[in-house]
Order: structure tokens, then sequence, then C-alpha cells
């Protein structure tokens, strides 16, 4: 997906007013990137380095420059001859959250191409093998913490949030249903999860053979909630009769704990969202975020 597509105004075609074609989106996509992996860069390096005019070149630089995806940077150096030195671009924050709405774009079109070529069980692997990656970085750590599923879940909170999730939990329920509730606020796949969910359920699969008993995500970014919600069982029949397979390992379908009985939930909230979860015929009550 190209900036143009991403830009809050309408992208201009020169003078003429008209939005531009597939081509000039493509030629300008071009010298965002190139902008990006080589500023800061005049539009005589530009030119040369992208074979384009010096009349594209600043064409493509002025509607850029209009969108907030480019700016000018001043010069540090010493003068070239006469004059002012030539003017510098770099790409502005607006166009660094463009550039990676572009992998999310493409990430996107990757898997449904290996969808569509392979099956949908070559992108269930796919997501299985990157979490594995995750999982293995992870198991000594929470290991390390102990038996106790709150203690892992407290390491593993920390885990996450050392790599940009933003992870936090808190304690939920009561008497024997007691239970942690896992909250994270970042997810680096979310529009990826949002069309391939086998994501979502790679990482909760991960969740339970890391912690050792049997998780339930409540929620997700990916779902259109604005954080992800995971409970993790601490009281009665957490780790009932429970083995943790190892870090990597392939759950069998519905999950690590696939033919155990489904438990009841506690209710975190009297308000909120009513989410139902794929894993049991569970409805539980959860105050999306809390923690």
């Amino acid at each position: 997906m190209f900036f143009g597509e991403h830009a809050p105004r309408e992208t201009k075609d020169g003078d003429d007013g008209q939005p531009v074609s597939p081509l000039e989106s493509r030629t300008r996509s071009r010298v965002l990137h190139a902008v990006s992996a080589d500023g800061p860069i005049t539009a005589a390096e530009l030119g040369r380095s992208l074979d384009l005019t010096p009349a594209a070149v600043r064409r493509h630089l002025d509607a850029l420059v209009e969108q907030g995806a480019v700016e000018p940077h001043e010069p540090v150096g010493g003068r070239r001859g006469r004059g002012r030195p030539a003017r510098a671009y770099v790409v502005s924050d607006a166009g660094h959250g463009a550039l990676e709405a572009d992998y999310d774009a493409l990430a996107v079109e990757v898997l449904r191409y290996l969808e569509g070529h392979a099956g949908p069980d070559a992108v269930t692997d796919f997501a299985r093998t990157r979490v594995a990656a995750l999982e293995t970085r992870y198991a000594d750590r929470l290991a390390a913490a102990g038996d106790d599923p709150t203690a892992r879940t407290a390491a593993l909170v920390e885990a996450l949030s050392e790599d940009g999730f933003a992870a936090t939990a808190r304690p939920v329920g009561a008497g024997g249903l007691t239970g942690v509730q896992l909250c994270q606020g970042h997810c680096p796949v979310q529009h990826v999860a949002a069309e391939f969910p086998a994501f979502c359920e790679a990482e909760t699969d991960a969740f339970s053979r890391l912690l050792g008993v049997h998780v339930q995500r409540l929620a997700t970014l990916a779902g259109g909630h604005h954080v992800c919600t995971t409970f993790v069982p601490t009281g009665g029949l957490a780790g009932r009769g429970r083995k943790t397979p190892p870090p990597g390992a392939v759950a069998p379908a519905g999950g690590p704990d696939a033919g155990s009985t489904p438990t009841t939930l506690p209710t975190t909230s009297t308000t909120g969202t009513t989410v139902t979860t794929a894993r049991t015929d569970t409805l539980t009550h959860v105050k999306e975020g809390s923690s």
C-alpha cells in the first residue's frame, strides 16, 4: 500500500488538481522510501538515484511535503560554491508511520498468497513457527519463576513489556475461581491478525504452554478491542492434571487442552463487553483493559 492511501488529504498531481495515477503513486512511494533510506538527501541526489528528471522529483517532493510525509532538513555542512546549500529532505514522523503501514499491507499480501497457493494450514504453520521463537526466548525466564501461575504470569508480563507489548496484569475473581487478567496494549501484528486469526490463536497456545495452565483469550486488538485480554487461572482447576509441553511444541487441534472440561471463568466486571471465547462455551463479562 502506498503512502498516498494513508495521507490525510488527497494526493494531487502537479497543478491540475487531479488524483495521482497508479504509476505516479508508485513513483511517489519510491521517492518516500529513498528519502527514508538515504536521507538527508537532496532533490538532485534523488533524481540520480531513481533516474527521474528534476521536475518529476520536485513534483513528488512537494506533494510529500504537503502531505507531511517528508520535511526539509537544514544542512549543517559548509556551502557548496556560491549561494545557499541545496535543500535536503528527511522522512517525518507521519512518513515513518506510513512506511510501517506499507509493511503491514505487504505482510497481508504475502499471507494471502501463501493461503491461496498452499492452503490455510500453511498460514497456521507459519504463525506457530513465528510464535515458537518468542516462546523459546521466554521459556527459561518463566521456568526460573517457579511453578506458581501468578509468578510465571508476572515474568511473562515483564518479558512482553520489554519486547514492546505494553503488558500489564491484575488479579481477578474470588474463591476457587481466581486468576490473573493479562492485558497487552500493543500488538506488532495487529493488522495481519485481523485477517489471519491464526496469529492470535498461536500466541494464546504459547501462553498456555509457558504458564502451565489453560488460558482463555477474551479480547484482542485485532478483533477491534483496545487491548488484548487473556484470563490466566491461578486457583480452583488451574493446573489440575496438566502437563506443560516443551517450548515450540505444536498443540493438538483445539489448543493445548483439547478434550478437557471447560472451566467457567470468574466475572471480572459487571459492565463492559460480553465476549464469547473460541475455546469454550463460556460467556465472560470483561472490562477491556482493566489492569
